[in-house]
């Protein structure tokens, strides 16, 4: 198959995107994969948004502000529908793919024009069931990959051009807006930029304007509406600093990614050790290998535990790996290599996605809808948990949609400010529902007697008295 992808011919997009329909269809119908959570939060909080709230003001998460817009934009022209966040997922994607093709093709990456970096790329994104879904993370290394276009037009040009360098510092400052994790390639833009594309101290200058231009209309936009602060520690602060969502472990996301790793290595060792490679080929081999390490670096600043969350590192994998496919010579090992990735990627996602779910053993991922959430349906629902079933059918109502976050500001009695709005965001949105795991609603409502008039406690739950 990687053979057919040789040819230089653009019909060859037009296959792979009905080869994204067929994969991605297995996932939706015939494994008939689930709402996931980080889903169902983006839902909740375009929902919210689409009723007038502000992020990080009204709405305690900690989901980019770039991020956050989209959802609000989608809940407003399609409401709640998973559907459209996997299409749209899907054709985001598909641009990405496009885009590294083409620039790949454009500064002569390899000897040879092909569509096999188009074939990987997607190949890649099918190594697991949650990154082909319409996350800060994808939405966020779009632009990453955009600024990765204009330092490979940098290093090629050789030029002095300001509209090129502009733009990298731009791209990469928008990502940031997206998904905060990607702040990572801050250091990374002026590490290339320096030491690989040769900026100038001007030109240096020029593209760290361009990166903080995003971030700081941002900052304006909530100093306008008085949420600077809160902007700063929902989305900056807290998320990184406070306690992460583990949704899935280190061994499984290892477990997921160690063929595409496998393969990067083959590739790495390869460009480096035996292909012969023009000047610009060398420059971008540079740039590849340490985009490589700073996009590993971004785990550490995740707040959910995913394996979307690495998808960031397919823009290396694919430069390596098209790398390995297009320079080794055809014979009996290379051919069984391209069955193993074309096959072993897709299949190991597959079936690690239905072992899993066939044990349930994704109760912390998955929106799992069971008879006991049928209590919350069509009413105003607080869950202070993360049982997200409970949101199936049900309005999300009061800013505390991060549990974690919002655990911190319900448990912080000695702030008069939290435990005052606290009692206004009761007060005004009623929930009818409080579902509460923890204890964080009994131990508030303790310390606010003209709450706890208002509730009647029934086990976890908590029932509005009429």
């Amino acid at each position: 198959m990687i053979s057919f992808f040789r040819i230089n011919d653009p019909f060859r997009l037009l296959a792979l995107l009905a080869l994204m329909v067929l994969m991605s269809g297995i996932y939706i119908w015939l494994l008939d994969m689930p709402l996931l959570q980080p889903e169902m939060v983006w839902m909740l909080l375009g929902e919210r948004m689409a009723e007038g709230k502000h992020m990080y003001k009204d709405i305690l998460d900690d989901t980019g502000p770039l991020a956050g817009g989209v959802y609000w934009l989608l809940h407003l022209v399609f409401g709640r529908s998973v559907i459209v966040y996997k299409i749209l997922a899907g054709l985001v994607v598909f641009v990405q793919m496009a885009y590294l093709n083409g620039l790949f093709m454009r500064y002569k990456s390899y000897d040879e024009n092909t569509y096999i970096p188009a074939f990987v790329v997607m190949i890649l994104f099918y190594c697991s069931f949650d990154l082909v879904t319409l996350s800060p993370a994808l939405l966020g290394s779009t632009f990453i990959v955009f600024a990765l276009g204009q330092l490979f037009a940098q290093t090629v040009l050789q030029k002095e051009g300001s509209d090129s360098v502009l733009l990298v510092g731009l791209y990469a400052g928008i990502a940031l807006c997206f998904h905060f994790p990607l702040v990572i390639f801050f250091p990374y833009l002026i590490l290339a930029g320096i030491v690989v594309s040769g900026f100038s101290f001007r030109q240096l200058l020029l593209s760290l304007i361009g990166y903080t231009i995003p971030i700081g209309i941002c900052a304006l936009y909530y100093f306008w509406i008085d949420a600077l602060p809160e902007f700063v520690i929902e989305y900056i602060l807290t998320g990184r600093l406070g306690e992460v969502y583990v949704h899935v472990g280190f061994r499984d996301m290892l477990l997921l990614y160690v063929t595409p790793l496998f393969f990067t290595v083959i590739g790495i060792f390869l460009s480096s050790l035996f292909k012969s490679l023009t000047v610009n080929q060398q420059k971008q081999l540079q740039l590849m290998m340490i985009y490589l390490v700073f996009a590993a670096s971004s785990v550490f600043l995740i707040n959910r535990r995913t394996p979307y969350q690495l998808l960031i590192l397919i823009p290396s994998m694919a430069y390596f790996i098209s790398m390995f496919f297009i320079v080794a010579k055809r014979g009996f090992v290379n051919r069984i290599l391209a069955y193993v990735f074309v096959l072993g990627i897709p299949l190991i996602g597959y079936a690690w996605w239905y072992v899993k779910s066939e044990r349930n053993e994704l109760q912390e991922y998955a929106v799992i809808y069971k008879q006991e959430h049928e209590i919350s349906k069509n009413k105003r629902v607080l869950v202070l948990g993360n049982d997200l079933g409970f949101y199936k059918n049900a309005t999300q109502v009061t800013p505390y949609l991060n549990y974690y976050i919002s655990r911190e500001v319900l448990s912080d009695f000695e702030d008069f400010k939290d435990m005052a709005d606290a009692y206004k965001n009761f007060l005004e949105e009623k929930p009818e529902v409080v579902i509460d795991e923890d204890g964080v609603f009994r131990n508030l409502v303790q310390r606010i007697p003209l709450l706890q008039e208002k509730y009647r406690k029934s086990g976890k739950f908590y029932f509005l008295e009429d």
